[in-house]
């Protein structure tokens, strides 16, 4: 039998943000504490990826905003002083604070550091939903459409950003990844999933077409969910990126065009049954990946069922390693509860330790409490048991390190990002409470042993 899945302003109230003084422990062998950060940011809301960990050990992150005049603001917190700093607005680093229009108001990739910068996209908060799905927002009289993401720098040493450039079309940039080595930044733009680069020398943009299909401003057999992870090989300037249809796009650097691998795809068995038509899901995307320079592969996971694999550029194969959704997941069968599968997936300080962030299942009167069967958008599906796993590369590892607790009793939830301090220390950006109107922010969880 087929089966598809269809799974589914306010001002800042201060520029001197304090955390809160909880401390982060492990409370109980299988059980972790989560510390809060207060960012003084009141109209934060969900964020996705916006966070990593520089050079200095600081972490960087990027609070969104959903209110149609109110932009995303940007963050540092200091591991060594407990200082949560306030950066910056994104509308205002895109030089568009009187441009009367919606604002920037997400960041939805991570930074990337060069030569003292980190570099990244901005992209659009304020949507319109249409067909129960997110569209970009129609502007309110008195402000003008969206004029699109951008592609920023920020010094770490001086605090400037410098503008780039802006992708066409009024669209977000909703996937970044950035050539180190040859200078280059990627972006896939929102709604319709056209790759876009950026040479920094040169100071050239170039719209290199659309990717999959017509992404997601497409509207039945054209709609494509659009891949939120690209990957650089830094030895030869390759970046790859996936298709809900399970392929695996490949740009090649030196003919400044786009392959489509042909030895392997990502159409597998275990990661389940997909219609990449249809909303709600990521089909057979990949959810996160990143370059490992000792294997020369990408390691990723596949969102929905949470299966590891590892893609070896060299042989052009797809290889599963392991499901590492929490042990809860496992043994109740079930994906997780983010429609989407969670972004929270990432390296460790040395690159061996794969640290994810993934949720379980939440039993009450020992009966699982279900969510919704579907969805037309990426949410959470119902409650999340929001649990830390690692995954040693080596020796194929695996832990569950329990789930997480703030010291309410209450759980994270809309967890989609990710970063590891220098001393093993896992932050994430997460809403404070259950309550789905609950504000964003910063939290910190102690290192544990991979």
């Amino acid at each position: 039998m087929k089966t598809f899945l269809i799974l589914s302003v306010v001002m800042l109230t201060a520029c001197a943000p304090q955390t809160q003084q909880v401390v982060a422990k492990s409370e109980a062998p299988g059980k972790l504490s989560a510390t809060l950060m207060d960012s003084k940011f009141a109209e934060a809301h969900d964020t996705y990826n916006a966070i990593s960990c520089a050079s200095n050990g600081r972490i960087y992150y990027v609070l969104s905003s959903e209110k149609v005049d109110l932009a995303a603001q940007m963050y540092s917190y200091d591991p060594a002083s407990s200082e949560v700093k306030h950066l910056g607005d994104l509308s205002e680093a895109c030089g568009e604070k009187d441009a009367k229009s919606i604002a920037q108001g997400k960041s939805h990739v991570s930074f990337v550091e060069s030569d003292g910068k980190l570099y990244f996209t901005t992209h659009i908060g304020y949507y319109s939903i249409i067909d129960g799905m997110e569209k970009p927002g129609i502007p309110p009289a008195g402000l003008k459409k969206y004029p699109g993401g951008h592609f920023l720098s920020y010094d770490l040493a001086s605090g400037k950003y410098e503008d780039l450039a802006i992708a066409p079309r009024n669209e977000g940039i909703i996937t970044f990844a950035m050539d180190t080595k040859r200078k280059r930044l990627y972006g896939l733009s929102w709604p319709t999933g056209h790759l876009l680069r950026y040479d920094l020398p040169r100071k050239e943009m170039k719209d290199l077409g659309p990717v999959s299909e017509q992404g997601e401003d497409g509207k039945g057999k054209t709609f494509r969910t659009i891949c939120r992870s690209m990957t650089v090989n830094p030895e030869d300037g390759s970046v790859y990126f996936s298709t809900s249809d399970g392929l695996i796009h490949r740009y090649i650097y030196d003919s400044d065009k786009v392959e489509t691998i042909q030895g392997d795809d990502l159409k597998k068995d275990y990661f389940g049954l997909y219609d990449p038509s249809s909303a709600g899901h990521m089909g057979y995307n990949w959810r996160q990946t990143f370059w490992h320079a000792g294997k020369k592969a990408i390691y990723g996971v596949h969102g929905n069922s949470g299966y590891l694999f590892r893609f070896v550029a060299a042989t052009q194969q797809v290889e599963v390693l392991d499901r590492i959704t929490s042990e809860d997941s496992k043994h109740s069968g079930m994906f997780d509860q983010f429609s989407y599968g969670y972004l929270g997936f990432a390296p460790g300080p040395t690159g061996d330790n794969i640290y994810y962030l993934t949720g379980g299942p939440v039993y009450e009167n020992n009966r699982r409490v279900k969510g919704k069967d579907s969805t037309a958008k990426g949410e959470s599906k119902g409650r999340e048991n929001l649990h830390l796993v690692t995954w040693n590369i080596p020796g194929k590892r695996y832990i569950d390190h329990g789930p997480i607790f703030f010291a309410n009793g209450q759980r994270p939830n809309y967890v989609n990002s990710i970063a590891v301090g220098k001393d093993g220390s896992v932050y994430a950006l997460t809403r404070v409470s259950e309550d789905e109107h609950a504000r964003t922010d910063l939290m910190r969880i102690a290192p544990v042993t991979p």
